[in-house]
């Protein structure tokens, strides 16, 4: 049984003004994700595109400062709906107070596409050949969250049993030891979801099948690692004996296989 280190969640503090670890974490994962797009200018089609859509480093830029907008905004208001959408309906005021805390992943995910789709209609790009381009990049970000969650010891796991060899006591959480589940998912939603999207995007595919496989992917991992986390306190198990995150995993592993099937019948095709 391992206790989890009280980190310090300011990583530096200088005069009034400090840096939190989490904050550091963000900042990592848009850095991943700007050093990833840039090799990913080189992957096919993109490198190959020429004229009015071709692909350069100012589009992976635009992309990421949209992207961070769809994941704040998408991420907070998401978070409002669909864990607590009767106390910010009697608190509309404090869905801005983003410093109290609550961000949902399903809800920046739909910030992201939303602000997908501003970009390919303002470059003249089809909108699934950027969410091609942008989901091998994702994952990592995904990860540097993750985390951050475990330095800041919360959305601990569901209690293990007291043999397990990496079962941990996380403060705040009582004296029984329970699962990482922030590890779990760093390694499976994160890293190896990575590891897995980078080289199917490496080969031959047909437009939209590298985006149905994040989908899917994510959709899975995310869904197998709730069966291992905590489920938020105020709402706690849900029908069906799904958790929240299990039941807003659910669309997007229809989502995955249905654009893969749409994939299947397009014509467009990625080549190396």
């Amino acid at each position: 049984m391992l206790i989890h280190p009280q980190i310090n969640p300011i990583a530096l503090q200088l005069g009034p003004l400090a840096v939190h670890w989490y904050g550091l974490t963000y900042l990592a994962a848009f850095a991943l994700f700007m050093f990833l797009g840039i090799r990913r200018l080189k992957h096919p089609p993109f490198a190959t595109i020429t004229g009015p859509g071709a692909w350069s480093r100012r589009d992976v830029e635009d992309i990421l400062f949209m992207g961070v907008m769809g994941v704040v905004l998408g991420g907070r208001i998401g978070y409002c709906l669909f864990y607590k959408p009767l106390y910010y309906l009697a608190h509309p005021l404090e869905i801005f107070a983003v410093w109290q805390g609550g961000m949902s992943f399903h809800g920046g995910m739909l910030g992201v596409i939303a602000a997908m789709i501003w970009f390919a209609h303002s470059r003249g790009k089809p909108w699934l050949q950027v969410a091609d381009f942008v989901a091998p990049c994702v994952p990592t970000g995904l990860a540097a969250g993750r985390v951050g969650n475990f330095i800041n010891g919360e959305l601990w796991g569901r209690l293990s049993s007291p043999d397990l060899p990496w079962g941990m006591v996380f403060r705040g959480a009582g004296d029984l030891p329970r699962h990482p589940s922030q590890v779990y998912q760093f390694l499976g939603e994160g890293l190896l979801l990575f590891v897995l999207l980078w080289l199917y995007a490496r080969k031959e595919r047909k437009q939209g099948e590298v985006a149905a496989a994040f989908l899917l992917g994510y959709g899975v991992f995310r869904f197998v690692a709730e069966f291992f986390r905590e489920p938020d306190d105020f709402l706690g198990i849900l029908s069906l004996g799904m958790s929240m995150g299990q039941w807003l995993c659910v669309p997007m592993i229809v989502g995955g296989i249905g654009l893969w099937w749409w994939a299947q019948r397009s014509s467009i095709i990625y080549k190396k």
